[in-house]
């Protein structure tokens, strides 16, 4: 099979379209025929080699993708060769084929195109673990969603939305802000223009935002602990801000708020499969019933995948860009 190789870190040029053994899948787990990955920022990273695969994991960038089981292995109940699926990854998307284990894998959403549906393992899983099982996000609250106009993002909008949430959104430009809004976004805010911490408090009398979801990490801390509610929680899934910032306990006990900070792909499998087994509970007949769909900004051939690192890097998308697989 064909697969993208990373042979030295560097710039979108250091991704190698090459042919490599096809991998077999073991006891637990099942071999996917690829029809399409998504790019994410820790593709990028990989790339840059600041962020190696788990142990044990493919070597080949890729954190999701969709496609249809092409063997199974030992222990494995439930699928059958031919299903079309999309699967939540530690590596290896960029390829023709992936072993994945079985818990890891969801059935594509009815109504969703089998390569679209590449777009949502990743972002599903992110959010849902992090605003509704972790932030426990309710009705009638309100969300911060940092890079709303991202995949994350605009997962983000639409699922807080569908459970009765109130969102906000930062993005920069309008019309990021406008797709936000389309999605369902009830504060817009241009964070090259505005002050999210004003802006947020008010929009909301004053309260701020019961969750927030952030991106940035260490550039946004003190100011998301500024516009957190009593009672609020803040989820750190990225650190495009930077590692390191100074957090003002102080003002957190006054809040009686709480930080946590999470990544999804180096957790333990049984992790990850209760996470995707959510998911296809709460998720995936929103998806059914039309409430959420995946935002995908371009497709382009998974041989082109410098191209698109370089489309990611550059911030110009919406949602999700794909690669599908030839």
């Amino acid at each position: 099979m064909h697969a993208i190789t990373i042979p030295e870190p560097g710039g979108p040029e250091a991704l190698v379209w090459d042919e490599v053994p096809d991998p077999v899948p073991g006891e637990g787990e099942v071999l996917v025929e690829v029809v399409a990955s998504a790019v994410n920022r820790a593709d990028v990273l990989q790339r840059q080699g600041f962020y190696n695969p788990p142990p044990g994991a493919s070597p080949y960038p890729g954190l999701e993708c969709s496609g249809r089981i092409a063997a199974i292995g030992t222990g494995v109940s439930g699928w059958v060769v031919g299903d079309e699926v999309c699967a939540l990854l530690a590596g290896g998307g960029y390829a023709q084929k992936v072993v994945v284990p079985a818990g890891q894998l969801l059935p594509v959403p009815e109504g969703v195109d089998l390569v679209q549906a590449a777009a949502l393992p990743e972002v599903a899983c992110t959010v849902w673990s992090n605003v509704f099982m972790i932030s426990h996000l309710r009705p009638g609250e309100t969300l911060l969603v940092h890079g709303g106009s991202s995949g994350i993002g605009t997962m983000a909008v639409q699922l807080a939305k569908a459970v009765g949430a109130k969102v906000a959104v930062t993005a920069g430009s309008k019309e990021k802000l406008e797709r936000c809004a389309e999605l369902g976004a009830d504060i817009l805010i241009n964070y090259r223009e505005q002050d999210f911490v004003a802006e947020v408090k008010e929009a909301t009398g004053g309260a701020g935002a019961d969750v927030i979801l952030d991106n940035m990490g260490a550039k946004y801390l003190d100011r998301n602990v500024q516009t957190l509610a009593v009672n609020g929680r803040l989820a750190i899934i990225g650190l495009q801000g930077g590692a390191k910032g100074e957090l003002n306990i102080g003002a957190l006990l006054a809040k009686r708020a709480a930080v946590t900070a999470t990544s999804l792909r180096a957790r333990p499998v049984e992790e990850k499969t209760a996470i995707v087994a959510a998911v296809r509970e709460h998720v995936w007949p929103l998806l059914a019933g039309g409430q959420v769909r995946p935002v995908v900004d371009r497709e382009l051939p998974m041989s082109r995948a410098a191209d698109a690192h370089r489309v990611l890097e550059e911030s110009g998308h919406i949602g999700k860009v794909l690669l599908v697989a030839p």
